[in-house]
């Protein structure tokens, strides 16, 4: 088993608060995700004998969402808005920027595992564009030199 006994315990206590079953899907993944870090094959097995939905059910809701990766990332997941009002405010540069930066590609995790880089659709935050999530941060109208003092704090972190 890769859950824990308490993320377990947490998907119970979140799949009885739903008269359908399939409605624990997203809470069950969240619950997942924060534990591991990702979402595999092997976690929806997992989550589905725990809601009892059927596995599939559980792979295609995570599969259709962005913020659950589907392999191990870095620590800090770097997620960059690319949909219209980003792209028009500069995120093709902003993810250059971040390539450069972290010497990484889209895609990729740094050599340390600090940092992971993926583009997304659309994290909603258009007003504010151009954004970046870390994690579950969001940091928003962005350019190279509020980047390279966002990556610079990371990197300091001691946690």
């Amino acid at each position: 088993m890769i859950l824990t006994e308490r993320s377990i315990t947490k998907i119970k206590e979140k799949a009885v608060r739903y008269p359908r079953k399939k409605s624990a899907i997203l809470p069950a993944l969240t619950v997942a995700y924060r534990q591991v870090g990702h979402v595999d094959e092997e976690i929806y097995k997992e989550i589905s004998k725990i809601i009892d939905v059927p596995m599939v059910e559980i792979a295609e809701a995570a599969t259709f969402y962005t913020m659950f990766p589907k392999k191990p990332r870095g620590k800090y997941l770097l997620q960059v808005c690319n949909n219209i009002s980003c792209a028009l405010r500069g995120s093709d540069s902003m993810i250059q920027h971040l390539e450069n930066k972290l010497d990484i590609k889209l895609g990729e995790t740094t050599a340390d595992n600090k940092f992971s880089l993926i583009a997304v659709e659309c994290l909603g935050s258009c007003s504010t564009a151009p954004m970046v999530q870390v994690n579950l941060d969001y940091h928003e109208n962005l350019d190279a030199q509020k980047l390279d003092t966002l990556i610079d704090d990371l990197k300091a972190k001691k946690d």
